[in-house]
């Protein structure tokens, strides 16, 4: 790794870090400041619930969710603060290396003393860096919300620490898809379209997974891998669908090195 590459990297993403964290951090207590009218009246909102066409219900995650428990409420909620996760992590993963191409500067970095694996290794560790700010932010303001909104109210902390612990490898697999995309295409122009369509593209795949029952598209999406009503309700990870999410999330760092080690760089004529 090269310091002052990691640096740069860290501090030019910090605003948009600081903006998806406060932006993140207020969904999280603004939604789940609406908690004690569902839970105090949990009869209502599950007959509500009972009436719902099981599609629609798919279609939100709405399934298998208890919005009259704390956990549960907490599950729905998760399911947006993912969507934005996956935005963001897309976002830092397409702009990885091709903003140097898209602003001309990347044959300007390949000429310093230093080689191109730790170009991207110092690069892709402040991309972490700037993950786990956010993720820590989450953290924090989950259990912010949890203390002003639900005060003495008995839930199951093992399983919000499972579900809070998701995060990383969830970040980790659309910044990592993200990045093998944008060295695997031609040129990344802008990195929204491609990060907007990933994330948008896996939540509603999703989606028709609840629909499709009989389609196992459970396999596809990172939404699945980490089934927040699921982890929250029994407790644990399915073992399968979290090896798949952290193999493939592997596999795409080991060709993202290598593409970028073979990648031809224009130089600024």
């Amino acid at each position: 790794m090269n310091r002052h590459i990691f640096r740069h990297e860290f501090l030019i993403r910090l605003r948009s870090v600081i903006t998806w964290s406060l932006s993140l951090a207020l969904l999280i207590i603004l939604f789940y400041s609406f908690s004690p009218v569902f839970i105090d009246e949990a009869a209502l909102m599950n007959q509500v619930l009972a009436n719902f066409p099981p599609q629609m219900k798919a279609v939100f995650g709405l399934n298998n969710m208890d919005l009259a428990t704390a956990l549960g409420f907490f599950s729905f909620i998760f399911l947006f603060v993912q969507l934005c996760l996956a935005i963001q992590a897309g976002n830092y993963g397409f702009g990885l290396v091709s903003i140097e191409e898209t602003e001309l500067t990347a044959d300007f970095l390949l000429t310093r003393p230093v080689s191109r694996t730790q170009i991207l290794t110092s690069k892709l560790l402040a991309a972490l860096a700037s993950l786990a700010l956010t993720n820590a932010v989450i953290w924090i303001s989950t259990f912010i919300a949890i203390g002003l909104f639900q005060p003495g109210r008995d839930f199951e902390m093992r399983n919000l620490l499972l579900l809070l612990a998701t995060i990383l490898p969830f970040q980790l697999f659309f910044l990592s898809v993200g990045l093998i995309v944008s060295l695997l295409v031609r040129r990344v122009r802008s990195v929204t379209p491609y990060a907007l369509g990933l994330g948008f593209g896996m939540y509603v795949l999703n989606s028709l997974n609840g629909i499709f029952d009989e389609v196992a598209i459970e396999w596809i999406t990172p939404f699945k891998h980490f089934d927040a009503a699921a982890i929250t309700t029994t407790g644990s990870y399915d073992t399968r669908l979290v090896a798949l999410n952290l193999a493939v999330s592997l596999l795409a760092l080991v060709l993202s090195y290598w593409r970028y080690n073979q990648r031809d760089v224009h130089a600024v004529s």
